[in-house]
């Protein structure tokens, strides 16, 4: 599996208004039907830069999967987050393979 992780540090001045925009746009990326789910996450680490930074993660079914959100639907989602916050919000992204995982069993 392979994880599309957004990570965006906002402008304290437009983060309440980001807060709104990206709890909309998470479910519109999840509706292309090419990722099973969604965390996102503030990030808590003190940074030499201004602004508060948020990490969207979105699990994709496969690489072929991610590869059809890159061509059917990545320009457009990224220039609709371009056009409502153009200078106020930088974001990376970063692809990352879930090697394996683990969890507590507590019975």
């Amino acid at each position: 599996m392979i994880i599309y992780n957004v990570t965006s540090n906002i402008d304290e001045s437009i983060e309440a208004e980001w807060l709104i925009w990206i709890k909309e746009h998470i479910p519109q990326v999840l509706g292309t039907g090419k990722f099973e789910k969604a965390t996102l996450s503030k990030v808590l680490v003190e940074e030499d830069i201004e602004g508060v930074t948020y990490s969207v993660q979105y699990r994709s079914y496969s690489r072929e999967a991610l590869d059809a959100y890159y061509r059917d639907d990545a320009d457009k989602f990224r220039m609709e987050g371009l056009k409502k916050f153009a200078d106020k919000v930088l974001s990376f992204r970063t692809e990352l393979e879930i090697v394996d995982e683990y969890t507590v069993n507590f019975k």
